[in-house]
């Protein structure tokens, strides 16, 4: 399984965010909800490796979030909150968060467990920077593109009242199309150390 452990940077000068992080994490399945943990903190566990990247880019997109991903074992029976829970993922995402927050000036992402867990957060600090770099006039954009559609950069440019040029030069510019191809194989490398933590 995989447990997210997510920490508000520089929490001690800024008011708290927690609840604004799980309001934007809630439509992401979990096994245990997204909740706050301690302090500052918030966590959840889950058990597909696509939800993962959905929630590391969400947090890294709010900014100001250290995210430490643990994959490993979750001792069953399940309890109803991942403050009751215990397991290797736990002490997994304990050290990842730990390191995310010592990243310097990469994405602050790091991933903990088995085979596969450091090429997986390899991707995930390429793919992290992107994310970082965009503004909100890119996201107003991306936000608006459907994946695979014909004609959804024209759509979208209509719905802006900017060029249909201008909105192909946003997405090149903040990697969309990459990032969209990446992401199917990020959540194989995590599923794949999630195999192997499941033989281990």
């Amino acid at each position: 399984m995989f447990v997210l452990t997510i920490d508000q940077a520089g929490s001690r000068s800024t008011e708290d965010r927690v609840p604004e992080l799980l309001r934007l994490l809630q439509p992401i399945d979990t096994v245990l909800p997204w909740e706050r943990s301690v302090g500052d903190e918030a966590q959840g566990v889950l058990d597909h490796a696509d939800g993962v990247v959905e929630a590391v880019l969400t947090c890294l997109r709010a900014g100001d979030w250290y995210v430490g991903v643990g994959i490993g074992a979750v001792e069953q029976p399940l309890p109803v909150s991942p403050r009751e829970a215990r397991g290797t993922a736990f002490v997994a995402a304990r050290k990842a968060v730990d390191r995310a927050k010592k990243t310097g000036d990469r994405a602050p992402v790091a991933v903990e467990g088995p085979d596969g867990a450091a090429e997986a957060e390899g991707v995930l600090a390429l793919l992290g920077r992107h994310v970082l770099g965009r503004s909100e006039a890119d996201w107003r954009i991306l936000d608006l593109l459907q994946p695979g559609e014909r004609g959804t950069q024209t759509a979208v440019a209509r719905t802006l009242g900017i060029s249909p040029q201008a909105v192909s030069k946003a997405a090149a510019r903040a990697a969309w199309h990459e990032e969209l191809a990446v992401r199917p194989a990020l959540a194989r490398l995590l599923a794949w150390a999630d195999a192997e933590a499941a033989q281990g």
